[in-house]
């Protein structure tokens, strides 16, 4: 059966972009499967990885990685706006990354050592809505490694270490 030529093309359009998500998906090692992280219930957003990037920065030892912090569009408002406390909707991701050498950027720059983001070791993401997590500072939190939800005893050391933060329970700050 011979289709019309606009119809091939829309066919074959549709399955170079289903192709690129899922490559896009299994290159971060992510499964996104709808799978709710325990406690909060907070699933991993579509779309994220188009967020803006709000900060980007490194942990020393012993974890040794490199994370990037992404924002929807509440929180890219929000942080430019310096706006707390942080309005309902906003989402914060954090993606972390093994933290590796870099010999093409030694080379090139002559100094040594040059860290880039290797591989990805964990997702992180922050909601707030201020009534379904009000016993949490109006935040919700997830945690999630190869696409799946951290465990629950993860999950629970969330809130405890981000009460620490003075803004908002969030540590980040914008880096325009």
């Amino acid at each position: 059966m011979r289709y019309p030529k606009r119809l091939t093309r829309v066919l074959r359009a549709g399955m170079v972009l289903i192709a690129l998500t899922l490559i896009d998906a299994s290159a971060a090692g992510e499964k996104v499967d709808g799978v709710a992280a325990p406690i909060y219930g907070i699933k991993i957003p579509e779309g994220y990885r188009d967020w803006r990037v709000i900060s980007a920065g490194n942990v020393g030892a012993p974890v040794n990685d490199v994370r990037v912090k992404l924002g929807n569009d509440i929180a890219i408002k929000a942080f430019r706006d310096d706006k707390l406390p942080f309005p309902d909707g906003t989402i914060i991701a954090r993606l972390a990354y093994k933290q590796i050498t870099s010999q093409e950027n030694n080379k090139a720059l002559g100094r040594v050592p040059s860290f880039v983001a290797g591989p990805a070791t964990n997702l992180e993401f922050m909601i707030k809505d201020s009534k379904k997590y009000a016993a949490s500072g109006g935040w919700g939190f997830g945690q999630f490694t190869n696409g799946k939800p951290d465990s629950e005893t993860v999950h629970k050391a969330c809130f405890g270490c981000h009460a620490l933060a003075s803004r908002d329970f969030v540590f980040t700050h914008y880096s325009p």
